[in-house]
């Protein structure tokens, strides 16, 4: 069997920044080992599959090296933009039908723009572990799926160099996300999962649905720039919209091919 195969840096316009997630055009959904296998392969933070319904429907999945999730941002606009690119480039609008539900991908003011459910953090107590894995004392904690950790500023979420074992002990969330205000964006973050295969993930879109409702009521403001300063970095252009979220980002092509199992 041949898979047509996309790898896509996502959140950036130039090849090596952003993050890279691999996208599989199937025609038909496969086994799940023989996906979760493909994804331990590619052994990037996502590997995306995708499934035609119809002419802008699509079912999607999200695969890291070791177990599926439930929500993945940018392997969304990855897929998004392969589609867009490799198989219809008429098309203005995707569908995605995903275990988060409906997900829509729109071509908009130069962007690919995603919109996402939010999941507002509320406040949560301080894992014991949490402190020593990452070294400082958080500002506050809160929790979605992810743990959200408050620091004073940019140069927190810059020094931090987690102990990953450490983090592997804290049950309370699937990711850690730690945030601070930005200097030249409303806010900077980073996001650790190494229960998920992904000691530190390059930039992570689904990690916004919960950033986003978060820095919009603190900072009183609708729409927001992001960055994420991992070592690749990305940026995002975000809006807040109640119960959804808006994230917006470029994506580049790196490479395309055939996977055979």
């Amino acid at each position: 069997m041949r898979i047509s195969f996309f790898q896509v840096d996502a959140f950036t316009s130039t090849v090596f920044g952003g993050n890279p997630a691999a996208v599989c055009l199937l025609n038909s959904w496969l086994d799940d080992q023989i996906l979760q296998n493909i994804a331990a392969e590619n052994n990037l933070s996502e590997t995306a599959f995708i499934v035609r319904k119809s002419k802008a429907l699509y079912e999607l999945r999200w695969f890291t090296p070791t177990i599926e999730v439930d929500l993945c941002g940018h392997a969304t606009l990855a897929a998004a933009f392969a589609v867009f690119s490799f198989v219809d480039s008429n098309l203005r609008e995707i569908e995605f039908k995903t275990a988060s539900g409906k997900l829509t991908v729109t071509k908009e003011d130069g962007l690919l723009s995603m919109d996402f459910p939010a999941r507002k953090p509320i406040e949560a107590e301080i894992p014991p572990t949490l402190i020593r894995a990452l070294g400082k004392k958080p500002v506050s904690v809160l929790k979605s799926r992810d743990l959200l950790v408050v620091f004073e500023d940019e140069a927190d979420i810059l020094e931090i160099a987690p102990d990953f074992e450490l983090l592997k002990q804290i049950d309370e969330a699937l990711g850690i996300i730690i945030t601070a205000p930005g200097k030249k964006s409303d806010f900077v973050s980073r996001f650790f999962a190494p229960k998920a295969g992904i000691p530190e993930d390059p930039v992570t879109g689904s990690a916004h649905s919960t950033l986003i409702p978060y820095w919009a009521e603190r900072l009183n403001k609708e729409r927001l720039y992001a960055l994420q300063l991992s070592k690749r970095g990305g940026e995002l252009f975000c809006e807040n919209k109640g119960n959804r979220v808006k994230i917006s980002g470029n994506a580049v092509l790196y490479a395309k091919g055939e996977i055979f199992v």
